[in-house]
């Protein structure tokens, strides 16, 4: 682990931010994220950067921070309303669900789903990418992407995204008793989770909910 947690936190988040900006800025070519594995929080709003994604039908989307004690980085604020809605995005932010790939095309969040073939995933996504350079529509998307870069830039540009997203993310990293620096070292250590956490447990969930409604000492005299 780091000297400084917090601030190599901060370094790598600013270092991830520049890559996915020069991503979101990209309006020379088109650009295609290609999904095999499955992604998590910052993972999620990565992909999105792209102007197309394309999965595999087995991959599992987590595009939440909150379970790491984040607010969220990455231009997730930008990119992930822009392909579903804000209300959908509040959603799946809150919700700290998985969300899988049928799902996340209804939704909008994919374009292509790539069947369960892992050995030809990379072959699929060559030739589909070879159709969409060579396809008679490519100057026409070419053309729609710069207008709408550069309508979205003059509405609200892209670095007031990140300004917004960082001010919450430096005070998550340097905060001390923020629930993240635990989840940092849990990750980085690959300490094993104890339990199915209680959002995904169906079971634990209704004996939450009648402990939580029953008072103790009925509880205490159940047989």
């Amino acid at each position: 682990m780091a000297r400084w947690p917090a601030e190599e936190s901060w370094q790598n988040i600013n270092a991830i931010d520049d890559l996915i900006l020069s991503i979101l800025t990209t309006t020379n070519k088109l650009t295609v994220a290609a999904v095999h594995g499955n992604a998590g929080a910052g993972g999620v709003p990565f992909a999105l950067a792209c102007d197309k994604v394309w999965v595999r039908s087995g991959v599992i989307f987590n595009p939440h921070y909150k379970t790491m004690g984040l607010y969220g980085s990455e231009y997730w604020t930008y990119s992930m309303p822009q392909r579903i809605g804000y209300e959908r995005t509040q959603q799946l932010i809150e919700g700290c669900m998985p969300l899988g790939m049928q799902k996340a095309k209804q939704l909008g969040m994919v374009d292509i789903i790539i069947p369960e073939m892992f050995a030809a995933f990379d072959n699929k996504v060559h030739i589909a990418a070879e159709s969409l350079a060579q396809g008679n529509d490519f100057d026409k998307l070419l053309e729609s992407k710069v207008r709408k870069h550069s309508y979205h830039e003059f509405v609200k540009p892209l670095k007031y995204y990140r300004q917004e997203e960082l001010r919450h993310m430096r005070e998550d990293f340097f905060k001390l008793n923020n629930p993240y620096h635990a989840a940092r070292k849990q990750f980085v250590y690959k300490f094993p989770t104890k339990e199915t956490p209680l959002r995904l447990a169906l079971h634990r969930q209704a004996i939450a909910k009648d402990e939580a409604i029953v008072p103790f000492k009925e509880l205490k005299t159940v047989s």
